[in-house]
């Protein structure tokens, strides 16, 4: 190793796309065990106004901050992807990074209950202006094309966070407009910014980056989930109550995992289009992923009697989020895998179904479980057809080859 690799500050260039045996750094996955954090904050809070029957206005909010939370996560996952020299100034950058995010996540409970974003937008500004300074030492550390790319993020990125200001400023009513706004033109910077130079992102250390969090995400759907059974027990003695949803419950999640990395989806990631596409695409699985947990949560308590909402809407903040999930991981991941009709409908049939699940009262969540535990049940057994269908035909034709 040379004195230069080893020394604090090093040029910030960028790394090979093909790179060998590239994968996740300790600080990558430190990163995203705090950004959990404010997940659980955000599906804590929805729970609260749901479970209090203001479902669209919790539903707003959460969608805002959520979207706050996977932004400057992605942001940094195809940075580090492309640029992580690991130096000391990039490690204190990414610190910072996670510090705004705590920040954030102190305020959501503020957002949530009193519309207040101060400490929400603090945050968020804190960990985008330091994603601007990662992107001024690129700037420093090339030219041409490159250097063009880099100011280009972290202009966009600058002037986002003006735009942003409008949420602790304008009338409650317009708020909802100013967050579509904004977040149209945040996820219009990268397409941009990498029209005419592309980053160098790696395709199979994305991949694996998404696929942590989601393993992440779920792992606190768990556990949030389990908590709120726990508490029903030993506060209500309602085992009998709670059991249905408990099972369920961790029926859908590990179908959730199952159906999520049931195929590698590195191949798939070619091109800049398909990749965005792909990565943009993930808010919608991680938010409901997550919102699954705030679901369950939800259950239970209609099932003691601390929420004062009907069974079918209980029922459905399990549902609802869970057949998103499940479309949403057919368009991203599994259809491109899926061959013929009968392997493509497993999953928009299943999220079908699921819905269906609302109407059954207290075994809604139970029957949504079986469904989804059917699901990749199904698919197991179709692709094993396949594969034994298509080995047959192999061994057949060999000997005329």
């Amino acid at each position: 190793m040379t004195s230069s690799s080893r020394s604090p500050l090093r040029r910030l260039t960028a790394r090979g796309r093909d790179e060998a045996h590239r994968v996740a750094s300790p600080l990558e996955l430190f990163f995203d065990l705090c950004f959990v954090v404010a997940i659980a904050q955000a599906g804590i809070q929805l729970v609260h106004a749901v479970a209090e029957a203001h479902t669209g206005e919790g539903i707003l909010d959460y969608a805002m901050v959520f979207f706050a939370i996977w932004w400057a996560w992605m942001n940094f996952t195809w940075f580090a992807s492309a640029y992580d020299n690991d130096d000391a100034l990039y490690r204190v950058v990414t610190l910072l990074q996670i510090s705004g995010v705590l920040v954030l996540a102190a305020g959501v409970s503020r957002a949530f209950e009193d519309n207040e974003f101060l400490a929400v937008w603090l945050g968020y500004a804190i960990m985008r202006l330091a994603m601007t300074a990662q992107w001024l030492r690129v700037a420093r550390s090339s030219e041409g094309p490159e250097r063009t790319m880099a100011l280009r993020y972290a202009g966009g990125v600058l002037l986002c966070q003006v735009g942003w200001l409008g949420l602790l400023f304008l009338p409650e009513g317009a708020r909802p407009w100013v967050f579509l706004v904004m977040a149209l033109l945040e996820m219009c910077v990268p397409p941009y910014a990498e029209k005419d130079h592309p980053t160098s992102w790696h395709p199979h250390h994305i991949a694996e980056r998404y696929g942590l969090f989601t393993i992440i995400v779920l792992g606190e759907t768990i556990a949030a989930a389990t908590v709120a059974v726990k508490s029903g027990i030993e506060e209500n003695d309602a085992l009998d109550e709670l059991l249905p949803i408990a099972a369920g419950g961790l029926l859908i999640i590990f179908a959730a995992w199952w159906i999520y990395f049931v195929v590698p989806i590195h191949g798939h990631l070619r091109s800049n289009k398909q990749a965005f596409l792909w990565g943009y695409g993930h808010y919608l699985v991680f938010a409901s992923a997550a919102a699954i947990g705030a679901g369950l949560e939800v259950a239970v308590e209609q099932a003691i009697g601390k929420a004062h909402i009907s069974t079918l809407a209980a029922s459905s903040a399990v549902t609802l989020p869970t057949a998103l999930y499940l479309l949403t991981v057919w368009v991203l991941h599994s259809r491109h895998f899926k061959v013929g009709t009968a392997q493509q409908l497993v999953l928009p049939t299943t999220a079908l179904l699921v819905i269906c699940c609302s109407f059954l009262g207290d075994w809604a969540v139970l029957a949504a479980g079986v469904v989804t535990a059917g699901a990749v049940a199904v698919g197991t057994t179709l692709t094993a057809r396949m594969v034994a269908r298509e080995s047959g035909e192999s061994r057949r034709a060999a000997p005329a080859a």
